[in-house]
């Protein structure tokens, strides 16, 4: 009867045995598992790109060049042919001025003398081609001799101003044609064709006069946006911005670089051209076959375990 109940508790032992066993195992390998925990991280490569170091600065349109129309004469307005907006050609008639001295007595003179045809009427035309930007007499205004009457803007001075800080003066040298973006997405090309004789005070930015190709007019006093290229290369080794990692100083930057499948080290950079989310790697220079972090790398020290995932 003893050896019966041996039997049993012999067997029921051993198993105890061999369960603590791969327990002891399973716990020891879970335990590694935290101590040493892998980031998972895609990766890129360093590629050669074009990249421009840019500026965008705005520029307002204007009509340079105002022409101002004056009375010939003293008298009274008898027609105007002109409203606020409208364009008038060179030489269109505009106004219609009857002097002060055939208003009085001119009728009385033609009564006395029907061969005497005076009229003191004086037609006042436009000097230039334009818009009337202001109306600032009506029919049956009386008027001195010189006194303004109406402001045409001259279409043919018709620009935009763009206030260029004066440090990037010699940035404009390379920019001499550039394109200049409406708030409603409509891209025009300009040229640049003159540069203003003075600097602003409180700004100092200086007045660059910008001529544009449009096809239909253009009101004045629209804020365009024009990209200035500071420095541009065809071809420079770069990486996705988000490689790139810093202090928060900004004054140190870095790569996580994978030295085999599970291992980044730390690699410190030396940025240059930042552009369409590229960043120039100035230093150190990395092979083509050099992997790099690209996402996953936040954070991570130097030495880290990682595992590579597809992004």
């Amino acid at each position: 009867m003893m050896k019966q109940y041996i039997k049993p508790f012999t067997v029921l032992l051993a198993c105890m045995v061999i369960a603590a066993v791969f327990s002891c195992g399973g716990n020891k390998a879970a335990e590694e598992e935290v101590a040493n925990p892998q980031t998972p991280v895609t990766i890129t490569n360093i590629d050669n790109s074009a990249l421009a170091d840019s500026i965008e600065l705005n520029a307002t349109s204007s009509f340079l060049q105002k022409n101002y129309v004056k009375a010939n004469a003293i008298g009274y307005i008898k027609k105007v042919n002109i409203q606020p907006g409208h364009y008038v050609e060179k030489g269109q008639l505009m106004f219609t001025i009857k002097t002060k001295e055939a208003q009085s007595i001119g009728n009385t003179i033609n009564v006395l003398d029907t061969t005497f045809k005076f009229s003191g009427i004086n037609n006042i035309r436009a000097s230039r081609s334009g818009y009337v930007t202001d109306l600032i007499h009506q029919v049956g205004d009386y008027v001195q001799d010189g006194e303004q009457l109406a402001t045409i803007s001259d279409r043919e001075s018709f620009a935009f101003v763009l206030q260029l800080p004066y440090e990037l003066k010699k940035v404009m040298q390379n920019n001499q044609n550039l394109v200049l973006t409406l708030p409603d997405g409509e891209k025009l090309n300009g040229r640049v064709v003159s540069t203003m004789p003075s600097v602003d005070t409180v700004s100092q930015t200086q007045g660059i006069v910008i001529k544009v190709n449009n096809s239909h007019p253009i009101p004045e006093n629209l804020v365009a946006k024009a990209l200035i290229i500071k420095t541009a290369k065809s071809s420079a080794p770069s990486l996705p911005k988000s490689a790139v990692l810093s202090n928060e100083t900004q004054d140190e930057f870095w790569v996580m670089k994978l030295i085999n499948d599970t291992t980044a080290i730390k690699i410190p950079v030396k940025k240059g051209i930042e552009s369409g989310g590229k960043v120039e790697i100035v230093s150190p220079k990395f092979n083509t076959n050099d992997r790099i972090a690209v996402s996953g790398n936040y954070g991570l020290a130097d030495t880290a375990k990682v595992k590579i995932v597809k992004p």
